[in-house]
């Protein structure tokens, strides 16, 4: 980590961490794909149950980006003992507060669906995709903490491996359970709860590895001073995903508050479609943010910042070059990308066609953003970290998505976004430029 050549290791790291992160986005956009081939009403109910899955997300990546940053600094400082203790917290206690939540959450579906801006003739539709995953709340969460701790350690081959068998057994219980087995919506759900509670079980096994940081039960030992540690590392995630959480409540309600009459479901529908190719083209450029992550864990913790800024700036680069890349493709081909997900509501597509033209306008700029950020978290700069996190779908598409359909109404939804990664770029562009220039004088 602190000798072999910086591009070298972003590389090895990144390629299995873009492989987890692409293949995970992939079962959504597959869930998208099969329930559209059914009804508007279904793919609409899996865009409102997207606002439960990032609270989901919010949990176990501010668990495993905290005690994973910890653990990366510890090892790197030679504090095994400290890392055990770290990793155990982390993964344990989001299996605790997952149970909690799916039994809260279990018998209030219906409301939970309103609650996450279902209109009347979605809520059936919402219910049946939040059943099981709901259900499967605690492995979900425990899942995303070990895949991130494994992937801070250095053992990014090992999370990919977890997070790809299960996304490619959901890829294929898909089919089965929603075709053949005609549970609809219900098998969608079905099919992630069981990958899902698979892939935790794989990534269990994996931290017994011998060259991976072990989770026991003997070294469960939550006080406020590891909280501490998992909170200074994890709040930007949290907070991050909790916005996108809130955004994507948000966005619920607005396409169906400004759609034409009559259109309501088709607007939902087309939202939730947009923001599972956005995803799915931004898990590249997160997976390869990540595979930068412990690389300036380890040699931030050695205290070799210019291999911290060498780093960084790679990152960087190929982001920006990547984005630049596919948000033309999707500029151009906006229309068909938007039918093979729903061929026969043209109300969908023409939503969703100008919607992800929006959104591809200004997708470049998101590298930026993205990079920076993830920098903040591994050197504990927690404030710096938790703004940029929070700025692309807190700080500024809340208010966007709420005041611009004032006055534009159903583009004004639709260009939200694209506004909010405008506005972004610009608060993360001075903070990129004097953190760089700071690491890169070795300070």
């Amino acid at each position: 980590m602190t000798c072999k050549p910086v591009k070298l290791l972003v590389c090895k790291l990144a390629v299995p961490t873009i492989i987890a992160m692409v293949t995970t986005a992939l079962y959504n956009v597959v869930d998208a794909a099969f329930i559209g081939r059914l009804s508007t009403g279904g793919t609409a109910g899996i865009g409102i149950s997207f606002g439960y899955m990032t609270f989901i997300q919010a949990l176990g990546f501010f668990f495993g980006h905290g005690s994973g940053n910890y653990i990366s600094r510890a090892l790197g400082a030679k504090d095994a003992s400290s890392a055990s203790v770290v990793a155990s917290v982390g993964v344990i206690t989001p299996l605790l507060l997952g149970l909690l939540a799916a039994v809260v959450c279990l018998p209030n579906l219906s409301a939970l669906s309103r609650l996450l801006g279902a209109t009347p003739d979605v809520v059936p539709y919402a219910n049946d995709y939040l059943r099981y995953i709901v259900a499967a709340t605690p492995f979900m969460m425990a899942a995303l903490t070990l895949n991130n701790q494994l992937r801070l350690q250095g053992n990014a081959n090992f999370g990919m491996i977890g997070i790809v068998s299960g996304a490619v057994l959901n890829i294929g219980l898909d089919p089965l359970f929603i075709f053949t087995l005609g549970m609809g919506v219900r098998g969608a759900s079905l099919a992630t709860a069981v990958s899902q509670c698979f892939a935790f079980c794989l990534l269990l096994a994996g931290t017994f590895r011998p060259e991976s940081v072990h989770i026991t039960l003997r070294d469960f030992k939550p006080s406020w001073r590891v909280y501490y540690e998992i909170f200074r590392g994890g709040l930007p995630s949290l907070f991050r995903q909790l916005f996108n959480c809130a955004a994507a409540v948000s966005l619920n309600y607005c396409a169906a508050i400004y759609a034409p009459a009559g259109q309501e479901a088709s607007a939902v529908a087309a939202f939730a479609v947009v923001t599972r190719i956005m995803m799915f083209a931004f898990s590249v450029v997160l997976g390869f943010c990540q595979g930068f992550q412990p690389v300036c864990g380890f040699n931030y913790g050695a205290k070799l910042y210019r291999r911290v800024y060498e780093s960084y700036m790679f990152a960087l680069t190929v982001s920006t070059a990547f984005l630049i890349i596919i948000s033309a493709v999707g500029f151009i081909f906006a229309p068909q990308i938007v039918a093979l997900f729903r061929a026969e509501d043209s109300n969908l597509i023409a939503i969703g066609a100008v919607t992800l033209r929006w959104q591809c306008a200004a997708f470049p700029l998101v590298a930026l953003s993205t990079a920076t950020n993830m920098l903040f978290q591994n050197i504990r700069m927690t404030f710096p970290a938790t703004l940029l996190s929070v700025c692309r779908n807190g700080l500024f598409f809340m208010p966007a998505v709420i005041l611009l359909p004032m006055w534009l109404g159903l583009q004004g939804v639709q260009m939200a976004q694209a506004v909010a990664d405008v506005f972004t770029f610009m608060l993360a562009l001075p903070y990129a430029v004097w953190i760089a220039r700071k690491l890169k004088d070795g300070k």
